[in-house]
């Protein structure tokens, strides 16, 4: 359901990201969603320049981690964007958009992810709430880590009572649009990463035999 990554991106790279947003051009964020009743925070102006340097670090992070690539199987990823919450703001509970306008086809939004940028020391609300059922499993992490997540769900970013919330956020298009289909193929792909070479050559053969073809039957090429 969820997959934390760690230290995603380096300490520069979440200094660089911060020392950007000083500078960056901060729209209200409904330009995104302007009917939305419950957005109410600020997102990195499109076309400023910074925006697109900010956009390139975090989508870089994104791109080297193995895990990412693993658990997300990821066709196309939207260009990531600068988030700030400032105190009494808030993005109330809402699911993402299924389709995103970008580029030459729409991206279809089978994951979000949030990558946290400030120490959770220097603000107080702003966890990231997503519901599981009949609970919510609230997030809150270190600078540089991230958190993926099916945007089929539905969450919200509770209040900031005191301080800066800065993010980074994207949503990715999969290759496994099925979301038990892609956590069932992590899962069996991670196995064999980890346990593979305990297996005899017959059993990691076969293991994989069924990994590829999962993947040929669940995944979509186009």
């Amino acid at each position: 359901m969820f997959c934390e990554l760690p230290d995603l991106l380096t300490a520069d790279e979440v200094a660089q990201l911060k020392a950007i947003a000083t500078s960056l051009s901060f729209v209200d964020g409904r330009v995104t969603n302007p009917d939305s009743k419950v957005k109410n925070n600020l997102q990195g102006l499109p076309g400023d320049p910074q925006h697109d340097r900010a956009s390139q670090i975090l989508l870089g992070g994104l791109k080297r981690s193995a895990v990412f690539i693993a658990y997300a199987f990821p066709k196309m990823v939207a260009p990531p964007a600068l988030s700030l919450y400032r105190p009494g703001m808030n993005y109330g509970a809402h699911a993402d958009a299924a389709f995103l306008p970008i580029g030459a086809r729409p991206i279809r939004a089978d994951l979000s992810c949030t990558v946290f940028l400030n120490d959770p020391a220097d603000y107080d609300g702003g966890e990231l709430s997503v519901r599981l059922g009949a609970r919510a499993v609230d997030f809150k992490l270190s600078p540089g880590s991230a958190i993926l997540y099916p945007s089929t769900t539905i969450h919200e970013v509770k209040p900031v009572t005191r301080g800066e919330r800065l993010c980074g956020i994207t949503f990715i298009e999969s290759d496994i649009v099925d979301q038990a289909g892609r956590e069932l193929l992590f899962t069996l792909n991670d196995v064999l990463a980890t346990e593979g070479e305990k297996l005899s050559w017959e059993a990691r053969t076969r293991l994989s035999h069924v990994a590829t073809s999962l993947h040929r039957q669940w995944g979509d090429a186009g």
